[in-house]
């Protein structure tokens, strides 16, 4: 029955209609559809945002009562200037085109603009608060600037007012040595050429052959906030918050507000009030200097007469140190005759006592000894005052102490050589008392007779038959009795026996 009514339709009058296939109908209204709209801009909201690997991105555009399919074609993409995300309101840019595989139209985007500044906005608001959540506004990243930079790095356009007014600045304030890196502050190369100066900036190396700067400055002027829109970008957001040169945000005028502000260490409000903060003024700096110098030249000043006058206060209270030594010196020179005397008397003292214990005592050689131990305590005893004597003088002046010194040396020469000279002496004194004694006399055989009242007989006549009488030998003693010599008496008289003991008879007197 189909088959009848297909027959009735071509058979009917007044067929005219051409028959297409599906793929020469697709490319048919594919090739009108480019015709009738090859270049259109298209207002909407980004919906279902997806990148396969193919690098293109596929999106859909709607509002309230209509989706238009979206195609971004991967070399399209990094040309677009903007980030495709899903809720964006944009402006869509692009030629319209169908899609035979599937039936349905498509935009061919080649170009997306916010929808307003609502949009932007929106997108500003949520974009910070995702760097915010990392920290990258954080207090405690900022950094301090340096007080007078060596050199300041400004990034900014070379053509602008912009880098006059700062260079302007500098110069009346205080004269630096600037680098200048030039960028677009405008457009799609804007946030990458920003980025890629304040990163090249941080890689100079401290001492290389272009100096490395001690602030930055990152500078445009006004703008609306598209035009501004450069310095929102993650990436020149992310390098301010990276960069370890302290950085100062000096974009648009006081009332405008990019995230660059939030990251860098510093906001200026103009890129002339950026100029002002890197560096002070170099005249209220030499006033400064000048009243400083000033108030400690006056300090020290009053802190010297201050000074002074204790000092003369006290000095009036003290001796006159020229009297003290001279009295000092003085004292030396009466110790030093002192000591001389002293010595010479000391001597002759030691002497007449060397001389003295040498006729009294039968032991020689112990008197020495027990003489040259008593001098040698002496010795010590005046060697002990000496240098105690030195000592204290020595804290009153190291002139009288080597005087002391230099007359110890004196005295212990002449001293030892005193001892040694009546050592000497005595020694051969001793020799002589022991060759005169009568007890060597007994040790080579001789005796010494004795009367009863102890007196020494020198001869026979002397003696009394009967008489008793004590015989010394070397070793020891004997008693004995006087008889006749030879059988006949001795006779004498106590003259001739005192005239005998007297003259010391044929034998003579040891004595």
């Amino acid at each position: 029955m189909a088959t009848s009514d297909q027959e009735a339709v071509r058979q009917a009058p007044g067929h005219n209609v051409p028959e297409y296939t599906v793929s020469e109908l697709a490319f048919a209204l594919k090739r009108e559809v480019e015709q009738a709209f090859p270049r259109v801009r298209v207002r909407g909201e980004i919906s279902q945002p997806s990148m396969p690997r193919s690098g293109h991105c596929y999106f859909r555009l709607k509002d309230v009562d209509a989706v238009l399919d979206a195609v971004v074609w991967k070399g399209t993409l990094p040309r677009l200037g903007l980030k495709v995300e899903d809720g964006l309101e944009v402006i869509a840019s692009g030629r319209l085109t169908t899609y035979p595989g599937s039936s349905r139209y498509q935009i061919i985007v080649d170009r997306l603009e916010l929808a307003g500044q609502g949009a932007l906005l929106k997108l500003l608001e949520e974009r910070r608060k995702k760097l915010q959540a990392e920290g990258l506004f954080d207090a405690g990243r900022k950094r301090a600037l340096p007080f007078l930079p060596d050199v300041i790095g400004v990034v900014t356009s070379p053509s602008g007012a912009v880098i006059r007014d700062i260079l302007h600045r500098l110069a009346d304030r205080f004269p630096r040595h600037v680098l200048i890196w030039p960028v677009a502050v405008q457009g799609t190369t804007a946030a990458a050429e920003v980025a890629a100066a304040i990163t090249g900036f941080n890689q100079l190396v401290p001492g290389g052959t272009v100096p490395r700067p001690d602030v930055l400055i990152v500078a445009r002027g006004g703008g609306s906030l598209e035009d501004l829109w450069a310095f929102n970008e993650e990436v020149v957001v992310r390098a301010a918050a990276a960069s370890a040169i302290p950085l100062i945000s000096a974009v648009g005028h006081e009332t405008d507000t990019t995230l660059i502000d939030f990251a860098a260490d510093r906001r200026a409000p103009t890129p002339t009030a950026a100029a002002e903060m890197a560096v002070p003024v170099r005249a209220e700096l030499l006033a400064d200097i000048r009243d400083h110098d000033g108030r400690l030249l006056n300090a020290l000043n009053r802190r010297l007469r201050e000074a002074e006058r204790d000092l003369a206060g006290l000095a009036r209270g003290l001796p006159d140190p020229v009297r003290l030594i001279e009295e000092r010196v003085q004292r030396l020179d009466v110790c030093s005759e002192r000591l001389s005397t002293a010595t010479i008397n000391l001597v002759a003292l030691r002497r007449a006592a060397f001389v003295g214990v040498a006729d009294r005592l039968r032991t020689p050689r112990q008197t020495i000894d027990a003489k040259a131990q008593l001098l040698a305590g002496e010795w010590r005893a005046l060697s002990g005052a000496l240098r105690r004597y030195a000592g204290e003088s020595q804290q009153k002046s190291e002139r009288a102490g080597d005087r002391i010194t230099a007359l110890s040396d004196r005295l212990a020469r002449a001293t030892r050589g005193l001892t040694d000279q009546r050592s000497t002496a005595l020694d051969g004194l001793g020799k002589l008392l022991e060759s005169y004694s009568f007890k060597g006399t007994l040790a080579r055989g001789f005796t010494l007779v004795r009367d009863a009242s102890g007196h020494t007989l020198p001869s026979a006549a002397a003696t009394v038959p009967g008489s008793a009488v004590r015989i010394e030998f070397a070793d020891g003693t004997v008693g004995a009795t006087i008889d006749a010599a030879d059988g006949r008496p001795i006779a004498a008289t106590p003259a001739a026996a005192k005239s005998r003991r007297r003259d010391g008879g044929p034998q003579g007197n040891l004595f």
